[in-house]
């Protein structure tokens, strides 16, 4: 009998892992996003979200203190998108100050090349190489808050003081001009123009464009917030899908 008992309080001391866990879980919601309960999405939900946010870490890791995007994170997901057929669309949500270029350039080379319908959307600021990924969605779309600088490609740390150096950093100025003047309707003298502007950057040469100025010099295709980002998406997603079927007949 006394072993019965024993062996009865043992089992009554195990903890619970249903307990356990739910707790835990909490917590995990708290620590990451603030609050207990988070909307949920629904199992036909065709759009995924990409958060373009702090500064863009290429090769280089940044302070822990900085807030980060980084590229080795960003370009698997891309990959999941154009894999999943779940998946119809992208909506790519940029607060970024800008940061590595190459690694700018991978995202922007990446979301240009997907088969599927992608619109951005610029809130707070699309800075530096965070304008490049702006424009290589299908449609952009700016608050009217919100800001974007565009200034000369540059280079900190330790440089080589010689003429090749200053050849490398001008070929890749022409490719990040090239890139947003190919996917946006601002043209390459306009876009040069902003870049070497004097005076509208204090100690520094650029321009800052804000809300409806980015559209008027064509490098935002419209003004508008989430509604009306997804609004546009679902209706590219659409018209995709009355593409495909239009083919699968004609077949």
């Amino acid at each position: 009998m006394k072993n019965k008992q024993t062996s009865e309080q043992r089992m009554d001391s195990q903890p619970n892992e249903e307990t356990e866990e739910k707790p835990s879980g909490i917590l995990d919601k708290i620590q990451q996003l603030g609050q207990t309960n988070v909307p949920q999405l629904s199992a036909d939900a065709n759009i995924h979200c990409l958060t373009i946010i702090g500064q863009i870490e290429g090769h280089m890791q940044l302070p822990p203190q900085n807030k980060t995007t980084k590229y080795e994170h960003i370009i698997p997901q891309l990959v999941a998108i154009e894999q999943n057929p779940k998946i119809e669309g992208l909506l790519v949500v940029l607060n970024t100050v800008g940061g590595d270029v190459e690694a700018g350039l991978a995202i922007s080379e990446m979301i240009s090349t997907l088969s599927k319908p992608s619109v951005s959307i610029v809130l707070g600021g699309g800075h530096s190489i965070g304008v490049p990924i702006a424009v290589s969605c299908s449609y952009s779309f700016i608050a009217e808050t919100a800001t974007m600088t565009i200034h000369p490609i540059r280079l900190t740390g330790l440089v080589i003081g010689v003429p090749q150096s200053f050849e490398y950093m001008d070929k890749m100025q022409e490719r990040v001009v090239k890139f947003v003047t190919k996917n946006s309707r601002i043209s390459e003298e306009t876009f040069k123009d902003l870049m070497f502007a004097k005076g509208n950057l204090t100690r520094d040469i650029g321009t800052n464009v804000i809300g409806e100025d980015a559209v008027t010099s064509g490098l935002i295709d419209e003004v508008g917030g989430l509604g009306r980002a997804l609004a546009k998406l679902k209706e590219l997603i659409e018209l995709q899908s009355k593409h495909t079927d239009e083919e699968e007949i004609i077949q």
